[in-house]
């Protein structure tokens, strides 16, 4: 067993993360595609630990959505574990199509690692039955398959509810209520899944009478959630008889993993410091941003062989603290909130959507007059509710409306991951040409 990172002395972790930077950056000259070139006037000698990890030019995001193959590390000369795919898991990328991030037996192993720490801080053990309620994607998705390794690493039982939009033919997704008796067939003890459909699921567990005696935690995670969410969520396991109330909100990236909080409400723990190191920087000059304030994440692998990133910025504003936590007494980085996301992307149904592809796919559609892309609560009155995606349409003269609305619909899903609900309009109701500038993108869950 090795040493819990986040219970030793803070120089002793230093020492181990500045080892992992100089080798990792050692790695990454030797075979990495775009930090070889992005570093070419960099004096690398000169970083020798993490004090010195400022000297690093930080990453964009889109740049590594642009290019991913060029941050796939390359040393054929490695042993095998560190050389061999264990899986490929996607986010988004730039021109809709998701991105790929690859994952070694080496990566694995580290995320069995981290996972396992995750479980400890939130207390999930060998007892529990997590219920997958994560969508099965057109994609591999992060969270989907890391549900699985959340429960090996820590001894837990798991069972998928296969939700989603159907993406083959093959008849595999399942309606909610199937979700709904997976709890209780194998008496779940934690909910797992995007905030709002978990929400969602707890509502029809209701509607339907069913007995989710067993549960005991909600741990949530894909999309921000305030206090009155948690708070809903915690009234509904309430009524529902529920063994706890626990709301466990995980935060991450599918670029690095889940971070955990040990008690609710508060801030997040990064549970392998030695793989992955987080900065709060200015993103115009690079620099840190002095402790406890505020700025813009960038992460740093410390230990990876297969998508190698280095200071990169993730798209969150956030704080971060490195005392030791004064509920737990854990070491290495907190992530302190609110977590505020970028404007560049953005998350629908717990996915990174780029909204800036999804217009142009539909601006180039033949058959389509008019559009308008709308993000709004499934229920409108109700600010918990689940996210839901909307296509208003006017067909071109003479088009058959129908196919137009199941053309808009499968485009959308192929260029951004989520399935809309389509409607056919007047193209005046959508663009009465009196504006100066048609909306395109409307996000109505900000108002």
């Amino acid at each position: 067993m090795i040493p819990d990172s986040l219970r030793l002395p803070h120089e002793q972790l230093r020492r181990i993360q500045d080892a992992k930077l100089r080798h990792m950056i050692a790695l990454c000259r030797r075979g990495h595609p775009w930090y070889r070139e992005a570093w070419k006037d960099v004096d690398l000698d000169a970083v020798q630990g993490i004090a010195d990890i400022w000297r690093l030019p930080l990453t964009p995001k889109r740049a590594m959505m642009e290019t991913p193959q060029q941050f796939r590390l390359d040393c054929p000369d490695l042993p095998v574990p560190e050389r061999a795919i264990w899986e490929v898991v996607h986010t988004t990328g730039s021109s809709g199509d998701p991105t790929p991030i690859y994952n070694t037996t080496w990566d694995y192993h580290g995320y069995l690692l981290l996972n396992r720490r995750v479980a400890e801080i939130a207390g999930i053990g060998d007892r529990d039955v997590i219920a997958n309620l994560f969508p099965l994607t057109a994609a591999s998705m992060g969270a989907f398959i890391r549900s699985a390794t959340l429960a090996y690493s820590c001894g837990a039982s798991v069972a998928a509810s296969l939700g989603g939009a159907p993406v083959a033919p093959f008849g595999i997704q399942k309606p909610m209520e199937e979700a709904v008796r997976l709890v209780e067939r194998h008496r779940a003890t934690v909910l797992l899944g995007v905030t709002s459909f978990v929400r969602r699921v707890l509502i029809r567990a209701q509607e339907l009478g069913a007995d989710f005696r067993s549960v005991r935690m909600a741990a949530v995670t894909g999309e921000a959630s305030t206090p009155g969410l948690r708070d809903d969520m915690r009234r509904l396991m309430r009524e529902l008889g529920c063994a706890g109330t626990i709301i466990f909100d995980r935060y991450g990236s599918t670029e690095s993993g889940g971070l955990a909080q040990c008690r609710e409400e508060a801030d997040w723990h990064n549970p392998t410091p030695e793989l992955l190191y987080h900065e709060v920087v200015d993103p115009e000059t690079g620099r840190p941003m002095p402790e406890g304030e505020r700025g813009h994440l960038a992460i740093t692998h410390l230990d990876r062989r297969g998508t190698v990133l280095m200071r990169y910025l993730v798209g969150d504003i956030v704080s971060i603290a490195r005392d030791p936590c004064p509920h737990c007494g854990r070491g290495g980085e907190r992530l302190v909130g609110p977590v505020v996301r970028t404007k560049d992307l953005l998350k629908v149904k717990g996915m990174l959507i780029n909204p800036t592809a999804l217009l142009q796919r539909l601006q180039a559609m033949p058959a389509v007059e008019e559009f308008q892309v709308v993000v709004d609560r499934t229920d409108p009155a109700d600010p918990f509710s689940m996210d839901e995606l909307f296509v208003r349409v006017a067909p071109r003269g003479g088009m058959p409306q129908d196919e137009v609305a199941q053309d808009v619909a499968a485009a959308t899903q192929a260029t951004i991951g989520v399935r809309p609900r389509v409607t056919v309009e007047d193209r005046h109701a959508i663009y009465d040409g009196q504006q100066a500038k048609a909306v395109r993108f409307v996000d109505r869950r900000t108002h």
